[in-house]
């Protein structure tokens, strides 16, 4: 009996098991509530109180109107941190609420 050679990277394999499952939007939002809690810090995670990613937009509620209007001035910024942070653009425009 022979047996067929069929090497696959971890990395690929982890990859067809997300994309065939349908879990990358569920990965997605996972990843964004980590790079955004890494790359905020202390100060702004303090005062945000929900983050949704939905549709390539994330969502951001925050219990300041100080801070929310500090961070509209860096939307195109932050943007650009979260998606070099996950690897790939996930984030497209951000709603600060």
């Amino acid at each position: 009996m022979v047996r067929k050679k069929n090497n696959v990277s971890l990395s690929e394999a982890l990859q067809e098991f997300i994309s065939s499952n349908k879990l990358q939007k569920g990965l997605d939002k996972v990843l964004i509530k980590e790079a955004w809690a890494s790359l905020m810090g202390n100060g702004v995670n303090n005062y945000t109180t929900g983050l949704d990613l939905r549709n390539g937009t994330l969502f951001v509620s925050l219990s300041s109107s100080v801070l929310r209007e500090e961070l509209s001035l860096g939307k195109s910024k932050i943007i650009n941190l979260l998606n070099e942070e996950v690897g790939r653009e996930v984030v497209k425009k951000i709603v600060l609420r």
